[in-house]
């Protein structure tokens, strides 16, 4: 009896980051769902690389690598679904450090000049006394 091909469906993010591992590999790319488990072993950049792109929307880094046109091709024989994208995590915003007082910055910049001066001073106490026991002598 032939295998049923798996339904394509939407899947939750939740559902698609279970499949994190070689022996069962999902990856979510621009709002697409693809079992990749058995294109691991031939993927050019090794199967690592995927497995480390799981568990997240990896559209990103599938775009930053430059994928060639066979290759994008290549996923539709892996598609398995639509990701819904009322389950996707919030994307992390970039968040500036607080602003510090001007004391925390002043005494910032006093430890930097401690961290500087004080072994300079211990420096130089060693040479002077250094100098002094020869003149002792």
């Amino acid at each position: 009896m032939a295998e049923m091909a798996p339904s394509l469906k939407t899947h939750s993010f939740e559902e698609v980051a279970k499949h994190n591992h070689k022996d069962d590999c999902w990856l979510i790319i621009s709002g697409k769902v693809y079992d990749i488990t058995s294109f691991l072993d031939d993927h050019p950049g090794g199967d690592e690389v995927l497995i480390t792109a799981t568990a997240k929307d990896a559209t990103d880094e599938f775009e930053d690598v430059g994928h060639s046109d066979s290759a994008r091709e290549m996923m539709s024989k892996y598609f398995v679904g639509e990701v819904d994208s009322s389950t996707l995590p919030a994307k992390a915003q970039y968040k500036p450090p607080q602003a510090s007082s001007a004391a925390d910055q002043g005494a910032g910049n006093l430890i930097k000049i401690l961290q500087f001066v004080i072994p300079l001073l211990i420096l130089g106490l060693a040479f002077a006394l250094k100098q002094f026991g020869k003149k002792e002598q």
